[in-house]
């Protein structure tokens, strides 16, 4: 392991508990600044529109015909 002396800084029962912690609230952070910062995630998880009329209300407007 490249990390082995580590251990024997921190201990096992302290370090793995911080690492695992670290990893959860980073985790959150990531998926709360998803979250708060667009549209469609919150639209996505409250069961917004299905993809096929998404896909239709997103398509640009055909051209207007040249008389």
């Amino acid at each position: 392991m490249i990390y082995g002396k580590m251990w024997t800084v921190v201990r096992p029962t302290v370090g793995i508990p911080l690492f695992l912690g670290a990893v959860a609230v980073g985790s959150f952070s990531v998926h709360l600044a998803l979250l708060n910062n667009t549209t469609w995630v919150k639209a996505f998880l409250e069961g917004g529109q299905s993809t096929k009329s998404a896909a239709t209300s997103m398509a640009p407007a055909a051209p207007a015909a040249k008389k």
